[in-house]
């Protein structure tokens, strides 16, 4: 559980800062969710490629990572740290397949074909995502990641048909919100290192494209905002801080160009950061219940 600290320290501060806000029967095993990810997301966007493996020994890799996984969760241990951290968390909150197998059917689209070996964004050309495309990709790599977390932060609550349903759209809601969000931040390096597009086709996205794409991501921040009351109280500062700093971070796309998306990266400054969390956490402890 340490090793899960400390790859999500080296990934990102944001998430970092609101992971310490969780509760502490909560906070490791988010981190372990995290971690995981975090080592199969690297692997399938360069990682590999760098270290001279072809696409099929990328592939193999990721199949040998998934592998791991289920005989981790299965048999109670792995050798490996980071699969060992998440096999425990699975295990006490029953995290099963139904969550594991989108998520790594979503890194596998992102595996280069079989025959790219050589190639890069520009010779292979642009891989686009269509609607249907877009939406299970979405729902693998960071939908799933929502309703593993709200399984962890649920696991010792009895939920009612009703609760359930509402839980998870928040949290699948919440989840394409981010994963939407980076996206418009990642034009440029998903464009150029990655040769993808995953908010459209081969075409560079317009304004336009770019407006649509901020409304969608405030109606997912609304739904889940909507259900923030239902989360217990030692999760919900966490969820509310992220959730604020991926709000700020969409109204700081919608003030910014689709020629400047695809040459910098929008962020929060940390004093701007400082400020979202401690009213996240403010108006948690405000909360009667």
């Amino acid at each position: 559980m340490r090793a899960s600290a400390v790859v999500i320290r080296s990934y990102s501060t944001s998430f970092g800062a609101a992971t310490r806000l969780l509760g502490r029967r909560h906070r490791g095993h988010v981190r372990n969710v995290y971690a995981l990810v975090r080592v199969a997301d690297e692997l399938v966007d360069g990682v590999t490629e760098g270290a001279g493996l072809t696409p099929a020994e990328q592939a193999d890799a990721l199949e040998r990572l998934e592998a791991e996984v289920a005989r981790a969760i299965r048999s109670g241990y792995s050798s490996d740290l980071i699969v060992h951290a998440f096999a425990q968390t699975a295990r006490a909150a029953r995290i099963d397949a139904t969550l594991i197998d989108p998520f790594f059917a979503s890194m596998r689209a992102d595996l280069p074909a079989p025959d790219a070996s050589g190639s890069d964004a520009d010779s292979a050309g642009l891989r686009g995502f269509d609607a249907e495309q877009h939406g299970a990709y979405v729902y693998g790599s960071a939908e799933v990641v929502g309703l593993m977390c709200l399984r962890i932060f649920t696991r010792h609550r009895s939920l009612d048909a009703l609760e359930q349903h509402r839980l998870e759209r928040g949290a699948r809601s919440l989840g394409a919100a981010f994963q939407n969000v980076n996206f418009l931040r990642d034009l440029a390096d998903d464009t150029d290192r990655l040769g993808r597009n995953y908010l459209g086709t081969q075409e560079r996205l317009t304004d336009a494209d770019r407006i649509d794409w901020v409304r969608r991501i405030e109606a997912e921040l609304a739904d889940a905002r909507a259900v923030l009351p239902l989360l217990p109280k030692d999760a919900r500062a966490a969820v509310r801080c992220a959730l604020n700093l991926f709000a700020e971070l969409s109204r700081r796309i919608s003030r910014t160009t689709v020629d400047d998306l695809y040459a910098r990266r929008v962020r929060v400054p940390d004093w701007r950061k400082a400020g979202i969390i401690a009213r996240s956490v403010a108006r948690t402890a405000a909360e009667t219940r």
